[in-house]
Parts: structure tokens; sequence; C-alpha cells
């Protein structure tokens, strides 16, 4: 691993990590992985929900990396890295604790997000992606939801027969939506006209597909 990489990560040391954007994408690009890897460690120790440090550490380096990995086109290399610490992320919670406050394993599932599938066109990539992104759509936390069906419809288009096996899945996180939709439509607050303009816009469409 990039000495400075090792002393940022090694020492959770926040001083340095803006130190990181100094450094040219090909200097780093070989030691992404290992670097993800430590990030793992990091995110998945018992401490860091509660640790602000670490957590700053973290989302300087993941940044960082990101970009080195877009810059320098090594998805294909670093992937399976960075799917795996998305993947660690399941394993906490991703519900937001308050009004739109995300916790910290949902922040870096969602700093991971994008990197990994704006690949949706390369197979591969979408392999190892689409059974991870298929589990976030069901955690609760709707931004995170509402990101992923949005990358997994480009996805289908690009390569439906990858989603095929996840069909049960998106169905379910589907009528979840609808439901938490209904109810917002149903609660006090919410006019009456729009809850009208909204029923209508619905049956409307239903009548076109007819």
């Amino acid at each position: 691993m990039h000495q400075l990489f090792q002393l940022v990560l090694g020492q959770r040391d926040l001083s340095r990590a803006g130190d990181l954007f100094s450094l040219d994408d090909v200097e780093i690009e070989d030691c992404l992985s290992q670097a993800l890897d430590e990030i793992k460690t990091i995110s998945c120790h018992p401490d860091y929900v509660t640790n602000d440090n670490d957590q700053a550490v973290v989302e300087i380096c993941i940044t960082r990396i990101t970009t080195a990995i877009r810059e320098t086109s090594s998805m294909e290399r670093h992937g399976s890295a960075l799917v795996a610490l998305w993947e660690s992320c399941l394993e906490h919670n991703l519900q937001p604790q308050g009004k739109d406050e995300d916790t910290p394993h949902a922040k870096i599932a969602s700093d991971i997000t994008s990197c990994i599938l704006q690949n949706y066109n390369r197979a591969p990539m979408m392999a190892l992606a689409v059974p991870v992104a298929v589990r976030f759509l069901q955690q609760g936390n709707r931004e995170l939801s509402h990101n992923m069906s949005s990358y997994l419809s480009l996805a289908a288009i690009a390569k439906a027969e990858l989603l095929v096996q996840h069909t049960q899945a998106i169905i379910i996180s589907i009528l979840g939506a609808l439901v938490l939709f209904c109810q917002e439509l149903l609660q006090p607050t919410t006019s009456k006209s729009i809850t009208l303009k909204v029923l209508n816009h619905l049956l409307m469409c239903s009548q076109e597909d007819n």
C-alpha cells in the first residue's frame, strides 16, 4: 500500500487525509484494493458508528479511491474489493436515524453506489454488483432504494438477464414502495386535492395502458 494510505488508514490520521488528493491517480492505482480492504476493516469495527474521526477518514479515502478508479479506468481490477466493502454495509443499520440523517454505513454505501453502478453496461461488473444492489432495496432506506432502482433499470436495459433471478425481490420492493406511497396519501396532513389529483392521474395512466 502507498505510504500515505498506510499513514492515513493505519493511524486514522485525519490531518493528512487531504494530502491523498495531491497524489497522481496512477501513483496509487496499484494499492486501491488494499486500501478498500483496510477501510472495510475500519468500518466493521464496533466503535466505528460513534467515532467521528474514523468516519471522516473513511469518507475522504473513499472519495479519493473512487476518483482514482474512474480516472484510471481500473474498475475491473478493483471492482471486487469495492463491491466487498459495499456489501459489508448490509451487515449494519442503514435506516435513517433522524430526518434525512444517514447512518455511517449508509453514507459509505451511498458514496460507493454511483461509482459501481455507473458501469451498468459492463456485464462482468454487473454480475458482481446486481445481487448486492437488489439486497439494498429492502433495507428501509428510501434514498438508497431510489438510487438502486434507477441504476438497476439501466442495467436491465443493458443486460436484462442479470436481473431475471432477482425478479421477486425487485417486485416486493416495488410493492413496498407503493404501500408507503399510499400511506403518505392517506395522512391527515396531505391535502385532499393533491390526493385526488394523484389518484386521477393513476387512473388515467391505467386507462391508457388498457
